[in-house]
């Protein structure tokens, strides 16, 4: 097994950093000194990271986390668990919470949802003919879609994205200090505590308005809740939409099946997760005992970092999974986690872009990069990776 510190830097862009895969062809898990030198593991396998993210014997909250980026330091060391914020509470606390919204992202709810997101999707595209190419996929098209489709449903006034849009980019950002980090979640929690005051004068047809009624969460809960929900419901989705479309353009063998077969799309939506990964560099968990992972004994207080990206190529899950292959049997990926802390948001993802891929390239058929592929700026800076920008044209 290897000692290391955890690269950052990709040599491609679609492909995870070339130690990171090196890494991975040697085994599933291995010794990384973590940012303030804490000794402890990186998994690279598929079977190992979801032994570790499905069992209860590692904590997610932050007490005893250490940081994998040097940038993150005091951020980490000074992080503490706000009310309602359940990504980083254990059981039987996160279960509380979960428990109150699971209802609200089922399939079938996401089903009703498809003619709105149908219509969100066909306003931009009219917007982006009408204006002409060359233009930035990101601001015209990735962002907006999933930011309205998450205001809509939390009941949060789209005119208002403005600042929690900066200030979700503040906080994903790497280098990010802890100052301005503290000042932009201030922010936020200001703004939905607001929000929900106004919720309880006057209540509407929307999540918020529903947890508000339900009268199971006091409102500092209600507002850690909904500023977990606003900022995971527009920076991952975006970033899928952009990079899956910066995928696409560079895999232009791989279009005409997203584009032409609708057979196609969801197993395609599902490839497009796995071989892009954006969730990067973590998640970290924190040993609650003394136990044994993939043969490696690792002891209580360890921390052990999955790098999410690594773990859906192994090739034994994925047989040639350094490749983009829409056809290719893609369940059982890693992209929206696992165990108790899976994504919530799942299937509202899944149903933006199965509508937003398709509807893309057949609206635009002669949708091309508008520069080099290697002028595209990426995201290596963010904790969610994908395009800064998408410069295209038709």
């Amino acid at each position: 097994m290897s000692e290391l510190t955890l690269p950052t830097v990709r040599q491609r862009p679609l492909d995870p950093p070339d130690e990171i895969t090196s890494l991975r062809q040697q085994g599933a898990m291995h010794h990384l000194t973590f940012a303030d030198g804490h000794q402890g593991w990186l998994v690279t396998g598929h079977a190992a990271a979801r032994a570790v993210l499905a069992s209860p014997h590692f904590s997610n909250r932050p007490e005893g986390a250490h940081p994998v980026i040097p940038a993150r330091m005091e951020l980490v060391r000074e992080f503490q668990v706000p009310p309602g914020f359940f990504l980083r509470m254990d059981a039987p606390e996160h279960t509380r919470f979960r428990k109150l919204l699971t209802g609200q992202f089922t399939v079938r709810r996401m089903k009703l949802l498809e003619p709105r997101i149908e219509e969100i999707t066909n306003t931009c595209l009219d917007e982006m003919e009408a204006a002409g190419g060359p233009v930035d996929l990101v601001q015209a098209f990735a962002l907006p879609i999933p930011s309205l489709v998450i205001c809509e449903l939390l009941g949060v006034p789209y005119d208002d994205r403005a600042q929690f849009q900066e200030d979700s980019k503040i906080l994903v950002t790497l280098e990010t200090k802890a100052d301005d980090a503290r000042a932009a979640i201030r922010r936020i929690w200001s703004y939905l505590g607001g929000l929900i005051q106004r919720k309880r004068k006057e209540p509407a047809d929307d999540l918020l308005s529903g947890l508000v009624e339900s009268g199971e969460l006091n409102d500092a809960e209600l507002a850690g809740v909904g500023v977990l929900l606003l900022a995971a419901g527009h920076e991952t989705t975006a970033n899928m939409l952009g990079l899956g479309t910066y995928a696409l353009l560079t895999n232009p063998g791989q279009i005409a099946l997203m584009r032409d077969d609708p057979s196609a799309v969801d197993n395609g939506v599902e490839e497009l997760l796995r071989y892009l990964t954006i969730i990067h560099p973590g998640p970290v968990r924190t040993a609650l005992e003394d136990m044994e992972i993939e043969g490696v004994a690792i002891k209580a207080g360890e921390n052990v970092a999955i790098h999410m990206p690594a773990t859906n190529r192994d090739p034994s899950r994925f047989p040639d999974g350094d490749r983009l292959g829409l056809t290719r049997p893609a369940g059982g990926h890693l992209a929206f986690g696992h165990g108790i802390h899976q994504c919530l948001g799942q299937q509202l993802a899944r149903t933006e872009m199965r509508i937003a891929y398709p509807a893309l390239l057949r609206r635009l058929p002669g949708l091309r990069l508008a520069v080099a592929p290697e002028e595209v700026p990426m995201r290596s800076d963010m904790s969610i990776y994908g395009v800064h920008r998408l410069p295209v044209t038709w």
